[in-house]
This record gives structure tokens, sequence and C-alpha cells, in this order.
């Protein structure tokens, strides 16, 4: 009996189209939500935590672009930071404490995004997915550290406008506004050519059609440069805008060979000189698991 209930199940999963390709009601997506936001919250929670033990050296870490560009200004007007409230501390304290908590857990957050996203994608879909995800993060992190580096010759720049006989005191949240958004602008535009690659992948967009964009795309890498280093230095500008035309070049590479691979398969396979709009032929292959009674004839006999 146990052998028969068994093949019965797997009888009914595999009539069942909506189980074999992984389809879910409202309800357990939302369930599936629920759980995937728990485990990411709680993972920015322990890391705020840590965060939080570490503060002092946190802080050290992120006040040093600004004391590179204090004393390369030099002078008894040195620029400062300051403090204005009196729970500005403790918001200060909070705010680099849950920053970095968001960066000490972005693998786990990452992972179950990846996890949510990944049963409504197709098998290589997901592998591109994944192929994203494992791309991004380590060139997101690469733009913020390479903005890491940028940033004293940016406040440099704006420093070095402090006429003599003033001192400049600084509010530390505007710093770390400040801080946090060239971080992120940075790190978002070198994961810009992933994206590229991923929609070049799934068969969006041709290594072709994007070689025939290759003037608007120095044209907008340098406009984001301008926009991400805004000292109106065009040596810095130009410090962030070649890495990132390299990236560009580099995914256009791999498009390329990923279109030149796609094309030497359709060839293989006799779907080369097809259009666009006409009806590619199909690969139908046999289960023989199709030729098994089903169990409506099982419970006949």
């Amino acid at each position: 009996m146990s052998d028969a209930g068994t093949r019965r199940r797997r009888m009914s999963r595999r009539r069942d189209p909506a189980a074999a390709e992984g389809r879910m009601t409202l309800v357990e997506h939302l369930r599936e939500l629920r759980n995937r936001l728990g485990w990411a919250f709680l993972a920015i929670a322990i890391g705020t935590v840590v965060g939080w033990t570490f503060y002092p050296h946190v802080f050290h870490f992120l006040a040093q672009p600004f004391n590179r560009a204090s004393n390369s200004v030099g002078g008894v007007h040195k620029p400062q930071l300051v403090l204005e409230g009196v729970a500005d501390a403790f918001n200060l304290q909070l705010q680099v404490s849950f920053a970095a908590g968001v960066v000490i857990s972005s693998p786990v957050w990452l992972y179950q995004l990846f996890r949510f996203v990944t049963p409504g994608l197709h098998k290589s879909e997901r592998r591109y997915a994944g192929l994203f995800v494992a791309s991004a993060l380590p060139l997101f992190l690469g733009g913020v550290a390479a903005a890491y580096y940028v940033l004293p010759h940016i406040l440099g720049a704006f420093l070095g406008f402090t006429p003599p006989t003033v001192t400049n005191l600084i509010n530390v949240d505007a710093y770390m506004s400040f801080l946090i958004q060239i971080m992120v602008v940075f790190g978002i535009g070198c994961i810009a050519p992933v994206v590229i690659v991923v929609l070049n992948a799934i068969g969006i967009l041709s290594a072709r059609r994007f070689a025939s964009w290759w003037r608007w795309t120095i044209f907008l890498t340098l406009v984001f440069a301008a926009f991400a280093t805004p000292t109106g230095d065009p040596f810095n500008m130009l410090l962030f805008a070649a890495p990132l035309l390299l990236l560009m070049f580099v995914a256009f590479l791999i498009c390329w060979n990923t279109d030149r691979r796609r094309a030497k398969r359709d060839r293989a396979e006799g779907l080369a000189d097809l259009d666009d709009d006409e009806t590619s032929p199909l690969h139908i292959r046999h289960d023989p698991a199709d030729d098994r009674p089903s169990d409506i004839h099982r419970i006949d006999d």
C-alpha cells in the first residue's frame, strides 16, 4: 500500500504543472516574503549590534577621509567636525551602527532576495541571477572602496574654499550624509556593467546594439562621474570615469562572446536563418513515464 501511495503522489505531482514549475499561491508568496524579510531584518539587527560594539573603530574609519582632507588644508583655522544637539551623539552612534549593520549583513539579505526571486525564474535565468548576485556584491564594495580613497581629494577641494580668517565647523550628520551619498553612487556605478551582461545573457540586449550606443555610453558615464565627484576637478572625474569605462568595455567583450556562442548554437540547430517573427521547430522529447497507465486506469483494473 505504501508503494502504491508513493506512485500515486508522484503521478499527481507530474500532472500538476503548477507544482512542477514552482508556482505558489498569493498566500504562499506572502508567507515566503515574510520569512525572507524576517531573516534579512534579523541579519541587519545582528550586524547593527556588531557595529554598535565596535562603534569607536567604525567611526574612526569613517572619519579618516575628513581628517586627511583637514590636515591637507592645515592652518590655524583647521576644519573640524562638531555636534550641536544634546542627543546628536546618540543619534550619530545609532546611524553609524545601522549603516555598518547593513554592510555587514549584505551577503545575507542579498541571498534572501535572490531566494525569493528565483522560484519565478527558469533554470537558465536562475543561473544568470546567481551570477548577478555573486558579481554585484564585490563590484559594489569595490566602488565603495574607491569612493573611500577618493573622498579626501573631494573634501580637500571643497574645504580649500574656506577663507583664511574663518573656521569651518561641519556638522557630523552632514558629513556622514555626504559620505554615504558618494559611496552609494560609486557602488551603483560599478554595478551597471553587470546589469548589461545579465540583459545580454537573457536575450534582451545584444552586443551589436550595445556597441551602437558607444557615444551615449561614454557621454553618460562622464556625466555620471561629474555628478559623483562634484569638485569640478577634471582629474577626479576621470579618476572615476576611467575604471567605469573599462568595466563597460569588459561587459561588451562578455556580451560579444555570448552572442557569438549563441549564434554558433543556432547554426548547429538550423535556427540561424529564421526571422524574429517565424516559429521555430519544436524538439519534443519522449518521456517513458507517459506510457505508464494512469491512476484511474489502475483503479479500474
